[in-house]
């Protein structure tokens, strides 16, 4: 059955690491970001007063768009996580306690692997998508390798050094979407300006996947 996750990866599986990011920034940078086109916003947990930040993302953004926490490392982060409303929970490893912990909560754990046994264990515990980082270090082949021990409908989002001159590459070996960091927002950026790297991006990745 499809859920809100299925949904909004099929309208745009594209993730906004908004890491750095505060308070008084993330509802205008969210709107740019949802305008363009974005339906997954993250907010690292390393960013200033993060959980705020993730709270009113929670409360200000349509039920379409899925927000949450990056770089959870603990799941006593989870169920703080749990605790503001929001529904994304993205890591930056692969933790068994972490992953069952989002599991438990209701939470979509999109879930930072590199290897094929962290890929394996995360899907087997209940991602819903493979965060592949750093993935510019390892370049667009290295998808094809892991993706060959993977269940057919596993999802693959290259994250680390992804711009407009990479998505074409790791796309054709096997990209289902992409994470975008500080080529799309870094502390200070205008929201208007994220929009429109945001913008640029979305008409990239409909391009590619040819809708």
């Amino acid at each position: 059955m499809t859920d809100t996750f299925d949904q909004a990866f099929d309208d745009m599986p594209l993730v906004a690491v908004l890491r750095h990011i505060t308070p008084d920034e993330i509802i205008p940078v969210a709107n740019a970001l949802i305008d363009a086109g974005f339906r997954f916003l993250e907010v690292p947990l390393n960013s200033p007063d993060a959980f705020t930040s993730i709270e009113r993302l929670a409360r200000h953004c349509p039920p379409h768009v899925l927000t949450g926490a990056g770089t959870v490392l603990e799941p006593s982060q989870v169920r703080q996580l749990a605790d503001t409303g929001a529904k994304l929970m993205v890591t930056p490893n692969t933790d068994a306690d972490v992953i069952d912990a989002a599991v438990s909560a209701a939470l979509y754990p999109l879930i930072g692997c590199l290897t094929p046994t962290e890929a394996l264990q995360a899907v087997r515990r209940g991602a819903r998508g493979l965060k592949i980082f750093p993935a510019s270090r390892m370049g667009p082949d290295y998808l094809k390798d892991i993706r060959a021990v993977l269940p057919p409908s596993t999802r693959l989002l290259p994250v680390g050094g992804i711009g407009l001159d990479t998505m074409e590459a790791f796309h054709k070996t096997g990209a289902d979407g992409f994470g975008y960091g500080t080529n799309l927002y870094k502390p200070g950026r205008p929201a208007a300006e994220v929009g429109e790297t945001a913008r640029a991006l979305v008409a990239e990745f409909r391009r590619l996947r040819g809708r």
